[in-house]
């Protein structure tokens, strides 16, 4: 493929997944928005406490989407339709088992959880109000980052965006309707993010119903050969270091979680603002990472390590340019952005006095979701696993010496943990492209 026509291939996929995420992150930023109109600092520390315990509950899952996506590529870059619709099933068949068993645990993981946070008072009133309505819509996130990553890995991110669009636009009408209208607080919150995960879910499903590998998927559901062991294990053993190497990132976002809330209701809310910023950008530069996982899966499958070296050297540099970017905008904007999240004028001049960190965050991450995406879409997910463990290595070292800096303390240690990731991603990176094309 000549230079320019990968480039396109790499912003074919990186703009809509870009727009896709933004309207994923609406979820949050509305959530977060509404009811900080309401002026109380406990309820916006108390929906960003029940946030985090969603997110660390379901996201150590999103291998359910990001294996799907590797396994599609790989089977789309062999023109392999059977093994396409094999993974769609085998992964839908873990979601559905994983939401069952996580139903049956609800009565534990909710109070040990909010507990481990360290909700207190008001603050867990409302986080607890939250989590008891949104954790039945588990099993539904759960099917629908499958059927995400099975769509992405067939290249329909247009109807993705589609889809995450018309989500979102319902999640913003109830939260305004349920919270600003009804009056129905934290529990308004949770009820919109719950009905419009239920209307992703449906539209999802009817894309997936009407791609061509979907009839052969229905039937690979009903025959033993698609469940047998040789195949599940590998599917298995791809997705565990994706759930482990996910684990620890969760938990070092939970960690910034709860030290921040052990700061108060104030620096809870404030740094739950800046958490946005930051997720808002990871998630934008995110679909670099997408175009990765789906571009470099495609050149293991037809075994082009020219392209795949191609690849990583653009969408590294695309990657570093928009972080830059929006480092810029964050610099320039971040501020009265940062301050439409409350009408609590602590938590405001909390948010801004450490804002400068949300500016830094973009580009110094962006090579480590780059690097991610690559390692996904090559099915490396071992190394993966092994550079996460030793960037979390780094972080709880960090933590614990940079705890007398307080807040500033807690995300420079968040920084460098991005760095960390980056750092050994891209020393393991020559290696594993020798070994990975040696025959090639």
């Amino acid at each position: 493929m000549r230079r320019d026509g990968l480039h396109r291939a790499i912003w074919a996929i990186a703009l809509p997944s870009m727009a896709t995420n933004v309207a994923t992150a609406l979820f949050g930023i509305a959530d977060l928005w509404v009811i900080g109109r309401l002026g109380i600092a406990e309820a916006q520390a108390g929906v960003e406490l029940g946030a985090k315990f969603m997110m660390g509950l379901l996201v150590v899952f999103n291998f359910l989407r990001t294996g799907t996506i590797a396994l599609t590529a790989q089977a789309a870059g062999r023109a392999d339709a059977a093994a396409q619709a094999a993974a769609l099933v085998r992964a839908l068949g873990a979601a559905l088992l994983i939401g069952a068993l996580l139903i049956a645990a609800m009565p534990l993981a909710v109070p040990l959880g909010l507990e481990a946070l360290h909700a207190r008072g008001g603050v867990a009133d409302a986080a607890a109000t939250y989590v008891g309505i949104r954790y039945w819509g588990g099993a539904l996130w759960l099917v629908n980052a499958v059927l995400v990553g099975w769509l992405i890995g067939r290249r329909r991110v247009r109807a993705v965006l589609a889809i995450e669009v018309a989500a979102n636009l319902v999640h913003v009408a109830l939260d305004l309707l349920f919270v600003l209208g009804l009056g129905w607080g934290v529990a308004g919150v949770a009820a919109a993010t719950l009905m419009s995960e239920a209307l992703k879910l449906v539209a999802a499903a009817l894309v997936a119903a009407r791609e061509e590998p979907a009839a052969l998927a229905r039937q690979l559901s009903r025959q033993s050969a698609t469940w047998e062991r040789a195949a599940l294990g590998a599917l298995f053993r791809l997705n565990r270091d994706l759930f482990l190497r996910t684990l620890l990132l969760t938990g070092a976002i939970l960690l910034l979680v709860r030290d921040g809330a052990m700061e108060g209701p104030v620096v809870l809310a404030a740094n739950g603002i800046l958490y946005q910023l930051f997720i808002l950008s990871a998630l934008l530069l995110d679909g670099f990472e997408s175009a990765a996982q789906v571009l470099c899966g495609e050149a293991v499958g037809a075994r082009d390590a020219a392209r795949f070296r191609r690849l990583v050297r653009d969408v590294l540099l695309w990657g570093l340019g928009c972080g830059a970017l929006i480092s810029l905008v964050y610099a320039l904007a971040g501020a009265p952005f940062a301050a439409s999240f409350s009408t609590d004028a602590q938590v405001v001049a909390t948010t801004l006095t450490f804002l400068p960190w949300a500016m830094l965050l973009p580009v110094l991450g962006v090579s480590s979701y780059v690097f991610d995406g690559i390692y996904i879409g090559a099915t490396w997910t071992g190394a993966l696993l092994v550079t996460m463990a030793i960037a979390f290595a780094v972080y709880a070292a960090l933590l614990l010496v940079t705890g007398p800096l307080g807040n500033h303390g807690l995300w420079l240690a968040f920084a460098l943990f991005l760095a960390a990731r980056a750092a050994a991603q891209a020393a393991l990176l020559p290696r594993l492209i020798r070994r990975g094309f040696a025959a090639a």
